[in-house]
């Protein structure tokens, strides 16, 4: 197949499987007709769990996904879910005491986790952001600045550089900042960083503030000088309030995102040197990330340095940046094996982690080449984002 051929089937099927599976999945199985907005899960294998908590990050996520879905096709319908969305953002969500983000409500819609991790601040804005890009609305825009002017007094280290993960209701500091049971109780990480930089990469696309442009630049410096190990390629995860870090830990798909992450944001913000600066970041970053790439087999999640451990399961997030990864590197250097690791990355995530009878994707294929029913095919960290953003930007950057 030469390559307009497969470029073109790449785009048909991601369309299809955007519109006739992922969106409809979440508009139909997701809706909460009792206590408004959305479901907070459904289990691995199917089954409506309405008691959960709703996360912040479940909530931002549907509404970048289908902000972004009703900008590229004009659907009324896709829309209606990310208005549906914005709406639990605003009205729930968001603190009007202190500012911020909640991290989780009640079932019913009561604040229930209120602590302010940046990282959900960030997903917020993203989601917003996008619903101004798509609809010019005023609203989504001014929570979308508000939420990042709260990001940069309280969370940004104007003595050492970055970004502090988490605090409390009223901004004050909090114990525990980790993101998740699994993480490293460390004040900065490369994951929360990561995703400020795409969220403002996004607000940046609708609000030229100078402000905003300094930080987004700011980020691209810190990523270069701080997070990304020049002598492997890798972005370290975990690091003190002085960016020294003693986790060896390699996160695959983070490097495969960030590489093209990265390279959005110098593009977005329209400066040429940067962007000529940048493709050979995200060159190495995508390069450094294959030794984690098995063809035909997708792409492992983690491997731990400091005891030679390998997390060999096949998320359906990583397979997701994996493609977007390879094809971003195959538009900036033409490299044709970039092409073909992006369509064997699509051709895996078809026949392993799209569930064909059950709708939606796997949360993974197990190292065992069992599919992952365990874990959530919807919930607090379950959405639409990594596959609905996958389709879209092949769809976006194939016509």
């Amino acid at each position: 197949m030469d390559t307009g051929m497969m470029i073109r089937k790449m785009r048909e099927e991601m369309h299809a499987e955007l519109t006739g599976n992922i969106l409809p999945f979440w508009m139909e199985r997701m809706k909460d007709d009792r206590n408004g907005g959305f479901l907070p899960r459904i289990t691995g294998d199917g089954q409506t769990d309405a008691s959960a908590d709703k996360g912040a990050i479940l909530n931002a996520r549907i509404l970048w996904t289908f902000s972004s879905a009703y900008r590229i096709t004009d659907r009324p319908e896709y829309l209606e879910t990310a208005t549906r969305a914005k709406r639990e953002i605003i009205d729930r969500f968001y603190d009007k005491t202190y500012g911020g983000i909640y991290w989780s409500l009640t079932p019913d819609g009561k604040p229930s986790d209120r602590k302010k991790q940046i990282y959900a601040l960030g997903f917020a804005i993203y989601g917003l952001g996008e619903y101004a890009r798509a609809t010019g609305d005023a609203e989504a825009l001014d929570y979308a600045v508000r939420l990042f002017n709260d990001i940069e007094t309280h969370s940004f280290d104007a003595e050492k550089n970055g970004y502090l993960e988490a605090f409390n209701e009223d901004w004050s500091p909090i114990g525990d900042m980790r993101l998740s049971e699994k993480d490293i109780n460390e004040c900065k990480t490369m994951n929360t960083h990561l995703h400020i930089l795409e969220p403002y990469t996004a607000l940046y696309r609708v609000w030229k503030d100078p402000q905003l442009e300094k930080q987004l630049r700011n980020l691209i410096s810190v990523f270069r000088e701080k997070i990304l190990d020049r002598k492997t390629g890798h972005l370290r995860l975990f690091f003190n309030e002085d960016w020294a870090s003693s986790h060896d830990i390699i996160s695959y798909g983070h490097d495969i995102e960030a590489s093209w992450l990265l390279y959005e944001a110098a593009e977005v913000l329209g400066d040429r040197d940067l962007i000529s600066e940048m493709v050979p970041y995200a060159a190495d970053i995508a390069d450094a990330a294959s030794e984690g790439y098995i063809p035909g087999g997708g792409m492992i999640y983690e491997f731990h340095g400091d005891t030679g451990a390998v997390d060999a399961d096949r998320h359906w997030w990583v397979q997701a940046e994996a493609v977007v990864g390879y094809f971003n590197l195959w538009q900036l250097t033409g490299r044709e094996d970039a092409l073909a690791k992006a369509a064997d990355c699509w051709e895996f995530i078809k026949k392993h982690i799209v569930d064909h009878n059950g709708g939606e994707w796997f949360w993974s294929l197990k190292a065992d080449g069992t599919a992952n029913t365990a874990d959530d095919k919807a919930g607090f960290w379950k959405c639409p984002y990594h596959s609905g953003r996958m389709c879209m930007e092949i769809m976006e950057r194939s016509i």
